[in-house]
């Protein structure tokens, strides 16, 4: 899909800038076509004589897991920044204290202009409280910071994609579903955990497992067949299994964390006393 696009609009800007200019090493291209002209402008802010452009396919940076995309304009030249070695820290500014957030390293696309990655806002912003997104860039040894408040606000929809607990360990974790189109089918289902190091630190967890237990509570709580645990896939580092939904409407995903050991450190079974875990994500389509 946009992987393509990028590519085609790269090569495309490849032989463009090819033809009109015989020096390889320049680190910045005069682009007329936009490769995010598809994606939603979330926000965009100047310094340092650069303006910074953030895109998402998402309408506004959101609770829970967003992939972004960014370019940096040189405003002087009118002329975007291309393979500078870029990073990024989101920091929550609550009335008593700072934290950060689960977030991934920095990484150039195809185009070498747009970079990307990901963050878990675990809360939205208020009047009294708010985020700012910081991006270190360095262009031809010279590194810069930008430094912006960006409005996080709570789902469209209202369901809940995210976690915030405290397990049995005694450890407090961030669990993200990551996003998908549910379909009357076994869908694939993901979700990424990591583990609150310290208030700016939020390290991948590797290898626990995550049990679902997909629910229509308006429909006498009845569950699903062909489900399948979230597993630790190496290769995305992100938790995958199988999620059956038999028909449309709202779905409550039960679930349970599991560490190394097979000790449950937060989540509940589904009873008939029970109808609900404390853990849970929704999906209503």
């Amino acid at each position: 899909m946009k992987t393509i696009k990028y590519f085609f609009v790269a090569l495309m800007l490849s032989m463009a800038f090819s033809s009109c200019s015989d020096n390889n090493n320049d680190d910045s291209i005069i682009i007329s076509e936009n490769p995010l002209e598809d994606f939603n402008m979330l926000t965009s802010f100047k310094a340092n004589n650069h303006s910074v452009e953030i895109y998402s396919e998402q309408q506004q940076f959101s609770v829970g897991y967003n992939e972004l995309f960014f370019r940096i304009k040189d405003d002087v030249s009118d002329s975007y920044i291309t393979n500078a070695d870029v990073s990024w820290k989101p920091i929550m500014h609550m009335t008593s204290m700072m934290h950060s957030c689960p977030n991934s390293a920095v990484s150039k696309t195809k185009d070498g202009s747009v970079y990307t990655g990901y963050t878990v806002f675990q809360m939205p912003g208020n009047a009294d409280e708010y985020w700012e997104l910081t991006i270190e860039y360095t262009v031809e040894g010279q590194t810069y910071n930008a430094t912006e408040r960006i409005e996080v606000n709570a789902p469209a929809d209202g369901k809940k994609t995210v976690n915030v607990f405290m397990g049995s360990d005694d450890t407090r974790y961030v669990l993200a579903m990551m996003p998908m189109t549910p379909e009357v089918a076994v869908n694939d289902f993901s979700a990424m955990l990591f583990k609150m190091e310290n208030m700016m630190s939020f390290p991948a967890v590797e290898n626990y497992k995550v049990h679902i237990d997909p629910r229509m509570p308006g429909m006498g709580n009845h569950s699903s067949p062909n489900n399948e645990d979230l597993t630790f896939d190496t290769s995305s580092n992100t938790y995958m299994g199988k999620l059956s939904l038999t028909m449309t409407g709202y779905w409550k995903i039960n679930l349970k964390v599991e560490n190394e050991t097979e000790e449950i450190l937060k989540g509940e079974d589904i009873t008939e006393e029970n109808e609900s875990s404390s853990l849970f994500f929704e999906i209503e389509f």
